[in-house]
């Protein structure tokens, strides 16, 4: 079990869907206020001052409340394979980074998020807290190998596209209204090498020479808008 914390996250764990179950309550009497609501009647409440949760969760970011919860649930990759659009990070280690990404890609509509077994962030209470809770929804798998996954995804139809800053096509210039899979890497690196030739194409975001590079979390969120905005265009259409 873990302990996840802020308003948000905890509002999210505690809503309707939530896919952990809870198994204890500790807040301030402000925070409880706030969540009060969502409460179930037979969940064990502890109401506690904010440097008793501080010490429980070595963190101030908790606004007054904290909530016990099994350990996260991860999904199977093969069944992210029915969504149309999906993430994948190519160890990206940083767990704000990973939440971040995961709030675009629920915004966004896409079905899921993908992330290694090793050298990767996990689903960790902080990731969920920089999620601002989206990562109670947004199914998220780990593979062991990302390459293997990519070409699963490829041979269930999918088309692979890896964000890369060198590359020649810009992302504003390319296709994204078929079944696609987003593949970003870590800040400074990138994708490796292996990933970057597993994609079927390469594409950049367009910047001002001064500026080397976006933070993941940015390029993943430019990125998945311009599908969604592609896909409703071709909707419409």
């Amino acid at each position: 079990m873990e302990w996840l914390y802020g308003r948000n996250v905890v509002k999210a764990a505690l809503g309707p869907g939530a896919r952990r179950r809870a198994h204890r309550l500790a807040a301030t009497a402000p925070g409880l206020d706030a969540i009060a609501a969502l409460v179930p009647e037979d969940l064990p409440v502890d109401t506690v001052g904010a440097h008793q949760l501080d010490e429980l969760l070595g963190t101030r970011e908790h606004q007054g409340v904290a909530l016990q919860v099994d350990g996260y649930p991860y999904a199977d990759p093969d069944r992210l394979l029915q969504a149309d659009v999906l993430v994948v990070l190519d160890e990206v280690t940083d767990p704000h980074n990973l939440g971040a990404v995961a709030r675009s890609a629920l915004a966004a509509g896409a079905g899921g998020l993908v992330v290694p077994r090793h050298r990767s962030a996990h689903v960790t209470p902080a990731a969920v807290k920089a999620s601002a809770g989206t990562l109670e929804y947004l199914p998220v798998a780990q593979v062991t190998n990302v390459v293997t996954f990519l070409l699963r995804a490829r041979d269930a139809g999918f088309w692979i596209y890896g964000a890369a800053g060198e590359a020649a096509a810009s992302y504003l210039r390319t296709d994204l209204t078929g079944r696609i899979v987003i593949v970003a890497g870590a800040e400074g690196r990138g994708l490796r090498p292996l990933v970057a030739r597993t994609c079927d194409a390469l594409v950049s975001i367009p910047m001002d020479p001064s500026v080397e590079s976006l933070n993941v979390s940015v390029a993943a969120a430019l990125l998945l808008y311009e599908a969604r905005r592609q896909r409703e265009a071709a909707a419409g259409s």
